[in-house]
């Protein structure tokens, strides 16, 4: 053997030991993960998308697994055969970050499946919808990740500046909205130098308002005109609210809570727009309300009493309360779970069928072991039939009824999206299967 060959040959040995054995072992490592993850994920129902998630194209795909590694999710994605795969779709909230580190550009992020279609706004890439002048932003939109919805707020404005000013008398635009998406328009409509009003039919922050105290969210370092960089990737829910009241505080932003939009109408040069409080002119108006829309009830008698709550912001209010949760997903559980906390109260959680489903897996941790405990009485199989003053009465699987003691209900059964008033403000949608 030559010289040169025994060069070669000692090169080939260090790279398959420094280079291609250690690339298998984690290859290997991530494909038992996957496993792993996707066991989990057909286990609690979450192997089908709700909205956004990407998809892989095996023909680009070469395995590097950088997507993997991106996602601060985490099993979203898996390496299967050495390919990377969708292991939880349903646990994918739009970050992005995995489609940008693909370097094959071997992924996409789309809404819906080929079997179960999501119904987004018909919007061109500036956020305007079908209606010239009406513009959609944020979830509703379906980009729900906290990032996405300010970046969106930003370039929606952004595009607005570079349009004719409202004449006299008639404001530049007019912000329906103030999560997220709707905050950013509003700090960019400052920015921008327009006149704007922000109308928010509760309180600063929209959805995540209804998040479980000390839930965390997601987010990405954002940049707020007139107040800096915020350079969080995760905070809790009431870190963000308070947050975001200092951003309003500090840019001057003005935003008119509890005053809802009733009706937005095309009129010559603009809009009207008819609030609970009184009659905007505007020039383009922007709706940043989010999919929850309204909380979906029951239609049960006794659904009007007082007593009767649809969101969960302060648990700690409730003391000594015999409290009944009706739902089964994430929302539910965790409002069950965050009044068990509080001092004295005694919590059931009815749920119409027999075990959780689509639920994150550190939340049926929770519920199994506050059940386990005694602290949460899970209720499976039932319906809720009437709401009285001082008890509720429901049904089980063998269609008898009991009668239950009781104080608050707290109804989670998911919101009816805005359709209703997005369709009489002209807008059209589009069902996306496993589209963009």
């Amino acid at each position: 053997m030559t010289p040169d060959m025994l060069a070669v040959g000692v090169v080939a040995g260090v790279l398959v030991v420094f280079v291609f054995v250690p690339f298998y072992v984690r290859q290997r490592r991530r494909e038992q993960r996957t496993e792993v993850a996707s066991s989990t994920a057909l286990r609690y129902g979450l192997d089908q998308p709700v909205s956004m998630h990407p998809v892989v194209s095996a023909e680009a795909c070469i395995g590097s697994g950088s997507c993997m590694d991106a996602c601060p999710e985490h099993d979203v994605l898996g390496i299967r055969h050495g390919q990377a795969v969708v292991v939880s779709p349903a646990r994918c909230v739009g970050h992005g970050l995995c489609e940008r580190a693909c370097p094959m550009e071997a992924i996409q992020l789309v809404f819906g499946s080929e079997q179960r279609g999501v119904e987004i706004p018909r919007i061109r890439e500036n956020f305007e919808t079908n209606v010239p002048g009406l513009y959609v932003i944020g979830e509703l939109g379906g980009m729900g990740l906290v990032r996405n919805a300010f970046e969106q707020g930003r370039q929606c404005i952004a595009g607005i500046a570079r349009l004719p000013r409202a004449p006299a008398g008639m404001l530049d635009v007019l912000i329906v909205g103030c999560g997220p998406a709707g905050l950013s328009a509003s700090v960019n409509c400052i920015h921008r130098g327009l006149t704007y009003a922000t109308l928010e039919q509760e309180d600063v922050g929209g959805t995540v308002r209804y998040y479980p105290r000390k839930k965390l969210v997601m987010t990405a370092p954002v940049k707020v005109p007139g107040y800096g960089r915020l350079s969080y990737r995760e905070i809790l829910k009431e870190d963000l609210i308070a947050l975001w009241e200092d951003i309003i505080t500090k840019t001057g932003v003005e935003v008119r809570t509890e005053e809802a939009v009733r009706s937005v109408v095309v009129i010559p040069g603009g809009f009207e727009v008819a609030s609970s409080r009184g009659t905007y002119r505007a020039k383009q108006v922007v709706l940043a309300i989010g999919r929850r829309g309204v909380p979906r009830k029951l239609g049960v008698p006794g659904e009007e009493l007082p007593k009767v709550i649809y969101s969960l912001r302060e648990p700690e209010a409730f003391e000594n309360d015999r409290i009944l949760v009706v739902g089964g997903g994430d929302s539910a559980i965790e409002a069950a779970l965050a009044f068990a906390e509080q001092r004295g109260n005694e919590v059931s959680l009815s749920y119409r069928r027999d075990r959780f489903n689509r639920v994150k897996p550190g939340n049926l941790q929770r519920i199994e072991d506050a059940e386990r405990l005694g602290r949460v009485e899970v209720l499976w199989s039932t319906n809720l039939l009437r709401i009285g003053p001082a008890s509720v009465t429901y049904r089980d699987r063998s269609q008898c009824e009991h009668e239950l003691a009781n104080d608050v209900v707290a109804i989670f059964a998911g919101g009816e999206l805005p359709t209703k008033f997005l369709e009489q403000c002209g807008v059209e949608f589009d069902t996306k299967f496993g589209e963009r």
